[in-house]
């Protein structure tokens, strides 16, 4: 979030206010700001503290000699700066991991560093004041700069802000040197296999997956670092805290059309750092007209602000993805003292209400957004790196993603963080709402017995030790997200309620108090939210399932967890697996259900796709095994998402898969691989969450069309025709139809065709809704096995006739279009992938309209496929490869 100043001409103080709230508050182009907040990510070095014999006031002086320091990584952890100081492999890699000494081995004092940073930061004047900001400390630490300790007592919490006031302690001559030592978690865990190893990493009030999961091992530090971001403020007396943005929506609305007026209200703290009274405005505006207060504060004194309600006319709403557009209006809040802007704050407001209610049917919750339900379609999140190295673009890649597999809200799971303001910013932008866990899991925190914990479950059930500072974080971090129009529930925890008295005061007093507008849930599948018939957990089922069981099986009404496999291709295993340890493929013993894996696959969490790849033809090698598993992560994801979708309404309010990436390299619930590359589940959810779908049932046949829009369609033609192995046609019906609103529909079943069609070698169906204009606006191909459930048809399929065009149409964006000729077989599931021209290596990250796209003969398709031109200056080419066809590479015409 920047601040900036404004500068404005010396006139009488009454004019000049006048002048400046009519620049402020127009927003003039010709009004220059100053910036007034900027990172410290550059220039750090770092040292194990067991090697350094001096204090924290003694390193901090600018004549310390740091010569034998080494470089840092801020915002970074020890364990980033030693990767990145090439000290230890890469823990992503093989069985790398195990080469690093693990903290609970060496001790917290083998992880325990100083890390300094000199800077350039002139002596304010007058009344104006300096600010450092540490927004992320794992886990505890003390602060100095220039000779001075800034905090009075060890600070603790990894999820925990500080602010600390400079002024005083900048130096006069603007060269300023800040040393921060930082103590890892105090209970570290021991790794020993167990989720969360042994459970004592829960203690603390920090990551809990440090200490190794079922999907990641151990990491070796357990992130100790300033692992977030370091800033310099400079603001005048007056500085603005923790605003507090409030939009009320009533009534059902509608993404088009003119609006109701909507409510507006916003609050903030306000500080004056100053030793006398300061008497000023606090103020905004959000379409050209001012909202204003003024105030006097005491000296040296903190003030909470609410300023009046305000009414917007014929507001731009924000909608979650699928069902309207993603505005957000420019704030800019500022307090203004003496005819200057003293502090400023920029917010971008998304318009919209978030409510819920009881599905008396479905018999769980339901969200509606601006007065309309939203069929919940969410992935479940663990955290962006594991190493905690993240990054602006990186965040914005991995949420694109979610918005591109047609997603409308991601879980952040509570064995992590509560997300950066950055990840917030991409959900807001893409339309992802936010479902945010808590700190606590059911693994570590006790629900269940469990032989690897050190503790048992009623010491397990108190942690963390230390209540106060986990209450006070939450404060802190709801304070810090709750203005993101994409944040739409706070949860209590994993499977599992926090402590009863932290429960209590956040259901009651802390959310109603900072956040009152957002629904709270006691845990992740809690009865509140998705009543559970059936027993067991309340969540899964995890695996690969028949099909049918996605549309037959009726399971938890909301389930926040459901999912299956994510091994990517070739391509994502090269990255991480050695060479002879990728071709030592799973072997799958039909005898006793088990598969034998090699131990690279088993420490990077491999998943069995057991004997369902064999149902395809027994894999030759890797890139035969990939390829194959490709089909099963279509099959899979598209099939369970109109599995849940058949049931909106009826059964279901909503369902989130586990899990849609990884912050490691692991190959297990992943629509995309840890470096960005996506694989056939991101394509199969692309297509089964599609907003109007066509569908098919695999176990009684039925054709349905979901349609998660509010608009009822009509006059559109349904078409289904089955496909031989050799491309030839059978039309089995062409009819108009429609579908009302939020609705799924039923139409006919082609099951005793399909059967009759498939009973040798299998067939495909392909099912289409044309519009009026006899345009296709949703389109579904299907495989289909033989009567002995195995393809043997796809074993022996005629090689693909398609041919293949690409073009530059704007920088950045290429689009690529398949032609399959009249006669010719289906081109079966084509992967299209952006390369170096020269090396063909696979570009990261790409965007693609769609992937593994199948073309029916006389079809074209055409897929568009976006990137960034700053990172990839050189036209790059197109390398496509299907099941029927051979790899090549297309130029790019420009």
């Amino acid at each position: 979030m920047k601040k900036r100043n404004l500068n404005c001409t010396a006139l009488p103080v009454a004019s000049l206010l006048k002048v400046c709230l009519a620049v402020v508050l127009a927003g003039s182009i010709n009004t220059v700001f100053a910036q007034t907040e900027y990172e410290l990510n550059s220039g750090w070095k770092l040292k194990k503290a067991a090697d350094v014999s001096s204090n924290g006031s003694l390193i901090s002086k600018t004549d310390f000699a740091l010569t034998s320091w080494e470089n840092a990584t801020v915002p970074g952890t020890v364990l980033t700066s030693q990767l990145n100081n090439k000290q230890v492999p890469d823990p992503f890699y093989g069985l790398n991991n195990e080469q690093i000494p693990d903290i609970y081995k060496t001790g917290r004092d083998y992880y325990t560093y100083w890390f300094s940073k000199d800077f350039k930061e002139a002596a304010p004047a007058g009344t104006n004041q300096v600010y450092l900001n540490l927004r992320g400390v794992n886990y505890s630490c003390d602060v100095f700069l220039n000779g001075h300790k800034l905090n009075a007592k060890l600070h603790k919490g990894m999820f925990l802000r500080q602010r600390y006031n400079i002024t005083q302690w900048i130096a006069k001559d603007g060269n300023n040197r800040l040393a921060v030592i930082v103590y890892p978690p105090d209970v570290v865990g021991n790794a020993n296999g167990g989720q969360g190893g042994d459970g004592t990493i829960a203690k603390g009030v920090g990551l809990q997956y440090t200490a190794g999961w079922d999907w990641i091992q151990p990491i070796r530090d357990r992130n100790t670092g300033i692992w977030d971001k370091v800033t310099i403020e400079r603001t005048g007396a007056v500085a603005i805290k923790d605003p507090h943005v409030i939009t009320l929506v009533k009534g059902v609305r509608n993404p088009e059309g003119p609006q109701q007026p909507a409510i507006i209200q916003m609050s903030a703290d306000v500080e004056n750092a100053a030793d006398v009274p300061v008497t000023g405005t606090l103020q905004y505006s959000i379409d050209g007209k001012p909202v204003a207060k003024k105030v006097t504060l005491k000296a040296k004194s903190i003030q909470t602000v609410q300023l009046d309600d305000y009414t917007l006319n014929n507001p731009k709403l924000w909608w979650p993805n699928g069902y309207g557009e993603q505005y957000l209006y420019p704030v800019k809040l500022q307090f203004v003292a003496g005819g200057k802007v003293s502090d400023q704050e920029e917010i971008k407001v998304g318009v919209r209400q978030i409510t819920t209610q009881w599905n008396d049917k479905t018999e769980s919750k339901q969200v509606n957004v601006n007065g309309q339900k939203i069929f919940i379609k969410g992935g479940n999140w663990i955290i962006s790196d594991a190493m905690l190295r993240f990054t602006d673009k990186r965040y914005d890649a991995e949420v694109r993603f979610h918005r591109d597999m047609n997603l409308n809200l991601i879980r952040v799971w509570g064995g992590a963080l509560i997300e950066r303001p950055e990840f917030y910013e991409a959900c807001d932008k893409y339309g992802l709402l936010v479902f945010q866990d808590l700190w606590g899991s059911g693994d570590c925190n006790g629900r269940w017995v469990d032989p690897m914990k050190l503790e048992d479950q009623w010491t397990r059930r108190k942690y963390p030790d230390d209540h106060s500072l986990y209450l006070e974080s939450i404060i802190d971090q709801v304070k810090m997200v709750r203005n993101y129009p994409s944040l739409a529930m706070w949860c209590g925890g994993n499977e599992i309620t926090p402590p009863e008295d932290i429960l209590i005061a956040l259901r009651d007093k802390i959310m109603p108090r900072l956040d009152n507008t957002r629904w709270f849930i006691e845990y992740s599948n809690s009865e509140t939210m998705s009543r559970n018939v059936l027993g067991g957990n309340g969540d899964g089922p995890y695996g690969i399932q028949p099909l049918s069981v996605f549309w037959d099986f009726k399971t938890f009404p909301f389930n926040s967890e459901v999912g299956s496999v994510g091994v990517g291709d070739i391509e994502s295993l090269k990255r991480f697996m050695p060479a002879a340890n990728m071709e030592a493929l799973p072997e799958f013993d039909e005898a006793n259900g088990k598969t034998k894996t090699d131990p690279v696959w088993d420490y990077h969490k491999y998943i069995g796709y057991d004997a369902v790849i064999n149902k395809y033809g027994k894999p030759k090698d890797a890139t035969d095994f990939t390829a194959k598993a490709q089909l099963v992560n279509y099959d899979q994801y598209r099939g369970l998402m109109e599995g849940f979708s058949s049931h909106m309404w009826d059964w279901y309010t909503g369902v989130i898969i586990w899990k849609t990436q990884n912050p490691w390299t692991s190959m297990r619930g992943q629509m995309y691989d840890y470096y960005l590359d996506p694989n056939a589940c991101l394509y199969g959810l692309h297509n089964g969450s599609q907003p109007l779908h066509i569908m098919y049932n695999p176990g009684d046949g039925m054709v349905m069309v979901a349609n998660n829009t509010f608009k009822a369609h009509t006059n559109m033609m349904l078409v289904a025709k089955i496909f031989n192995m050799a491309g030839k046609e059978t039309m089995i019906t062409q009819v108009f139809s429609d579908v009302t609103e939020t609705t799924t529909k039923r139409y006919l079943s082609v099951k005793k065709q399909l059967d009759e069609a498939a009973k040798e070698e299998g067939a495909f169906l392909m099912l289409q809704l044309v519009d009026h204009d006899k345009k296709v606006i949703s389109e579904n191909v299907y495989w289909v096995a033989d009567e002995k459930g195995m393809y043997s048809g796809l074993q022996k399929m005629p090689a693909s006739q398609v041919k293949t065009v690409a073009k530059q149409t704007a920088p950045g964006k290429i689009e690529v279009t398949l032609t399959n000729p009249e006669n010719a077989p289906l081109a079966f599931f084509n992967r299209l992938s952006l390369v170096e021209a020269q090396g063909g290596k696979r570009l990261l990250p790409v965007f693609y309209s769609d992937n593994y796209v199948s073309v029916l003969p006389g079809q074209s398709k055409t897929v568009t496929i976006t990137y960034d031109t700053a990172q990839y200056k050189t036209l790059p080419a197109v390398s496509l490869y299907g099941w029927n066809l051979k790899e090549q590479t297309i130029q790019i015409a420009n």
